[in-house]
């Protein structure tokens, strides 16, 4: 039954990028925890296959249509991958097993990144909510910030990546379309190619101190990216902003059940 379970959110994490360009880990890492009995350091580090592989497919079939821009897209996934190679490959293995030790409070290196993924759930579910739907305007190709200035941003998202897993499409996207000048469109089809980027690169860090499950993961990827072809074939069919509200929702349901068990142990 578990696995029945496992396999049918390995649907849903393809389904919600290939529609989305976004999303994925918020589900996977969940899914491998809970689900599956997977401990958290080892789920971030499947997460990022699973997502990485998942979204490359959604990539290609965006580039195919016109829908990537190479040069911005290079702009944020060179700093960021290295960024999110490095915290995989340095910072997760350096961690302690207890981070914080005090007579009240004890912080456990699984809660810590639970409780930050958590967090990360929580920004993504109120940007979803409370973001007004502007009208897009056409593709400009000019940058609106300072490389310089944002340049911070892409490696905290990448660190933030590295640490949960995630592939950080809801950081990638605003990026996109405000310091890129790219219409949504093309900052979904974009963004997808960078979280592949970066996702796959973290997860090289991670095979010089994890011992893989090639089988189990092989066949879960497979399955997700199935669920992204499909993902993308519905993308035309449905309402965007009530999708990305409903999927908000969800989220930040599944971001309080998170806290609530790790943080206050219900």
């Amino acid at each position: 039954m578990e696995l029945i379970t496992a396999y049918a959110g390995a649907c849903a994490i393809g389904l919600v990028l290939g529609l989305m360009g976004g999303g994925g880990s918020i589900l996977t890492v969940p899914l491998l925890v809970y689900v599956m009995g997977i401990n958290p350091v080892l789920a971030t580090g499947y997460s990022l296959f699973i997502v990485g592989f998942t979204a490359a497919f959604g990539g290609v079939q965006n580039f195919l249509k016109g829908n990537v821009a190479i040069k911005q897209g290079l702009l944020i996934a060179v700093p960021s991958f290295i960024t999110v190679y490095c915290t995989r490959r340095y910072i997760v293995p350096s961690l302690p097993q207890i981070i914080l030790d005090t007579k009240n409070v004890t912080l456990h290196k699984d809660t810590f990144i639970m409780a930050l993924f958590a967090i990360i759930m929580l920004l993504a579910a109120l940007s979803m909510l409370t973001k007004k739907e502007t009208v897009q305007q056409p593709d400009t190709n000019k940058e609106k910030t300072s490389y310089v200035r944002i340049l911070p941003y892409i490696i905290l998202t990448g660190i933030t990546m590295g640490l949960v897993g995630a592939g950080g499409g809801f950081l990638i996207i605003p990026m996109l379309v405000f310091f890129g000048g790219l219409s949504m469109k093309k900052a979904v089809g974009t963004s997808l190619l960078i979280i592949a980027v970066n996702s796959l690169t973290g997860f090289l860090g991670d095979l010089h101190n994890t011992t893989i499950n090639w089988q189990f993961l092989l066949s879960f990827t497979a399955i997700s990216i199935f669920g992204i072809f499909v993902g993308s074939y519905l993308h035309r069919y449905v309402n965007e902003k009530q999708l990305k509200k409903g999927f908000g929702v969800f989220i930040l349901i599944m971001a309080c059940f998170i806290l609530s068990k790790e943080v206050f142990g219900y």
